[in-house]
């Protein structure tokens, strides 16, 4: 099936009731049909639901479908996009170990690696996107995962898929991919070579600001690479925690099996079944919207790099931007609708965005609803001068998110927000 058919139907088949509709199975728990069957399923023995808090059927249509649309074998809804991204370093990662890190990436994610995972003995070093080989000095035996953005938040920056994958392969290292701006519409991950693709579903896939979740998705074969590989031997030896199961012996995606049997069930960080369903009613119109999105965004971006007071605009699918042969070579069919320019300084980019009258002043993305958004105030506050240059997020950048409102209303609002 093609993307517009998997987001319809992919992941459902029709209970006794015959819904058309994905039902919201709103339960905590399940009734087993007797104390055999029970134990079967804690032990593997047959698959099937035991508590919400590792898997749901509302959920789980949307994880087949999810997966499916990245050209994954499996995939972890969490409650969030963070929880999403805690997860995956937590699945691979431990005290002593170190991961590396983009040097261009949304300001929560930089928190999380910069500060919070060092309290737990992980240390992130930080690579250049467009530098890949920055990371052979980065590299040693415990580099355990290799993290970075398709398209970057809020700088707007295509990463170099192919010499990053290449790296991460000759050193046998999980490669992860934050997908979230891009969306698999436009971007598609696992196709390039990429180990797990990330999405806060917050964003574009529920589409209109409705629900808080994530999910990681895991390409197929990956048990190839954790089978005999010394950086990821908790895949290969008898985990104590679950009755000595080792999961790359089961014919089961070894690493959403450990992030559902161990993470989920010990931090908790699952979705709701109702905003699973929420979810999966985004999905049904995500290509169309993209669409949408991305083509309203090229003609804003067109727009701002004519104006006189606008510095510069990053958005990939302009000619003159340097992310324009990363996009050609890695996106499809757009770059989805976030873009930022950037003003004189921090002053004038906050008088611009208490004037516009349609773009709602938010700290979100991939809304219906246009957003516009001043990263070094918000989002990226907690970083210093260094680090904000370092994101590539300068105080006079304004971050757009185009929704799907007629453009030239958009570029009459930002003409009259430059202007006033």
């Amino acid at each position: 099936m093609r993307d517009k058919t998997k987001v319809i139907h992919e992941g459902y088949e029709k209970d006794s009731q015959a819904t058309m509709a994905v039902p919201i199975y709103q339960s905590t728990a399940y009734e087993f049909r007797d104390a055999t069957h029970a134990a079967n399923l804690f032990e593997l023995k047959e698959l099937g639901n035991i508590y919400t808090r590792l898997m749901n059927p509302t959920t789980d249509v949307f994880e087949k479908r999810f997966a499916s649309l990245e050209g994954g074998v499996a995939a972890i809804a969490t409650s969030s996009g963070m929880a999403a991204l805690f997860n995956t370093i937590a699945n691979v990662a431990e005290a002593g170990d170190n991961i590396l890190c983009s040097s261009k990436l949304y300001g929560g994610t930089l928190t999380l690696t910069a500060h919070t995972i060092k309290r737990f003995g992980i240390e992130a070093r930080y690579f250049d996107p467009h530098r890949p080989q920055e990371l052979e000095a980065l590299i040693d035996e415990k580099s355990k995962l290799i993290l970075f953005e398709s398209i970057s938040n809020p700088s707007i920056d295509v990463a170099d898929f192919e010499p990053i994958v290449k790296i991460a392969q000759k050193h046998r290292i999980i490669t992860a991919v934050d997908n979230t701006v891009a969306t698999p519409i436009h971007c598609k991950p696992l196709k390039l070579g990429c180990d797990i693709a990330i999405h806060s579903t917050s964003k574009y896939t529920t589409g209109q600001g409705l629900a808080i979740g994530g999910i990681v998705v895991e390409r197929e074969s990956l048990v190839d690479l954790l089978k005999e590989n010394p950086r990821y031997t908790h895949f290969t030896t008898p985990d104590a925690s679950y009755h000595g199961l080792v999961y790359t012996d089961l014919p089961l995606p070894p690493f959403s099996l450990r992030m559902r049997l161990a993470l989920l069930r010990d931090l908790g960080n699952t979705p709701s079944p109702f905003n699973s369903w929420l979810f999966i009613q985004g999905l049904e119109h995500l290509p169309l919207r993209m669409r949408q999105h991305s083509d309203s965004a090229l003609e804003i971006a067109h727009f701002l790099e004519d104006h006189p007071k606008v510095k510069k605009v990053n958005y990939p699918l302009l000619p003159s931007n340097a992310n324009y042969p990363y996009a050609q070579k890695y996106l499809n069919n757009g770059a989805s609708g976030l873009l930022s320019f950037e003003v004189e300084n921090f002053d004038d980019a906050l008088k611009i965005v208490d004037r516009t009258k349609l773009f709602s002043l938010v700290v979100n993305i991939g809304d219906s609803k246009s957003i516009i958004t001043h990263p070094a105030s918000t989002t990226h506050q907690q970083l210093n001068a260094q680090e904000l240059k370092e994101a590539g997020v300068p105080s006079g950048l304004i971050r757009l998110s185009i929704g799907i409102e007629d453009s030239a209303d958009l570029i009459d609002d930002l003409k009259q927000a430059l202007e006033g």
